[in-house]
């Protein structure tokens, strides 16, 4: 059982979506990102999605390339994102933190020292999104061995014939993408996720989260009606760019996460 297992095992039991929240590690700095970090659990967020940032981020829209820009040039590494779960930890040890970005950071540190860091610091899960299913020997499989959860995302475009790779090695929960592009490029409707996440749940007990299209309290609590909860992230880094205090941003992410515990 791992953080995230445990965080669906009580929110079925309360009969609640879970709202997840994502951020950049060292957007627009350590200090502010670790602030920020620090105070997503009391806004009401479940799991919390935590970028690596990276120079070539091509599944990511404008907002969060220029976010992860920030990061980068503000002096953020990957060791430094590690070091900031791990002073997380200190004060949190139930809330699930997800890793979210690319592999060439990992293979760059070595996937065996990868693993052992992020677990010794308190990560729960990965999202590599550049990472097939085909490759899963590379990090996914040796990340699950290593008690990391690895979850894969599934999309519009992924068919019945493809589904079932997608999910053969995924754990912790399958996170859907609601729209077809980049991050923080369209709206995701309710009526278009629904039948989708259906058609997915019907070949995996896996939690269902959607992301991608929602900025709006109204959108999470749509948008997690027809699943087991929703992931908002651009919406949430456009505050930050915006350079809001970070209790306007905590605020900003509190309606979210009530909208989705709405649902």
């Amino acid at each position: 059982m791992t953080r995230i297992d445990t965080c669906f095992d009580r929110l079925r039991a309360e009969g609640r979506k879970a709202f997840v929240s994502y951020i950049m590690a060292g957007d627009p700095d350590t200090e502010t990102s670790a602030a920020i970090l620090a105070g997503l659990p009391g806004a009401g967020v479940d799991i919390i999605e935590l970028g690596v940032p990276f120079t070539d981020p091509m599944a990511d829209g404008p907002t969060i390339q220029l976010a992860g820009q920030r990061a980068l040039e503000a002096g953020q590494t990957l060791q430094k994102t590690l070091d900031m779960v791990a002073a997380f930890r200190k004060t949190d040890d139930a809330t699930p933190i997800v890793l979210m970005g690319y592999y060439n950071p990992i293979y760059s540190r070595g996937v065996d020292r990868f693993l052992a860091d992020a677990k010794a610091a308190g990560v729960d899960g990965l999202i590599v999104v550049d990472l097939p299913p085909e490759e899963d020997a590379e990090l996914c499989i040796p990340a699950q061995a290593a008690g990391l959860n690895f979850i894969r995302l599934a999309t519009p475009t992924t068919d019945d014939a493809r589904l079932p790779k997608v999910l053969q090695n995924t754990s912790g929960f399958v996170y859907y993408v609601s729209i077809t592009g980049i991050t923080g490029a369209a709206e995701a409707q309710a009526a278009d996720v629904g039948p989708e996440v259906s058609r997915i749940k019907a070949q995996t007990d896996l939690p269902l989260i959607v992301g991608f299209g929602i900025k709006t309290p109204e959108a999470a609590q749509a948008i997690a009606g027809v699943a087991d909860g929703c992931v908002v992230g651009s919406a949430i880094v456009s505050e930050i760019a915006a350079g809001k205090p970070v209790d306007e941003v905590l605020d900003f992410v509190r309606g979210l996460a009530d909208g989705a515990h709405r649902a």
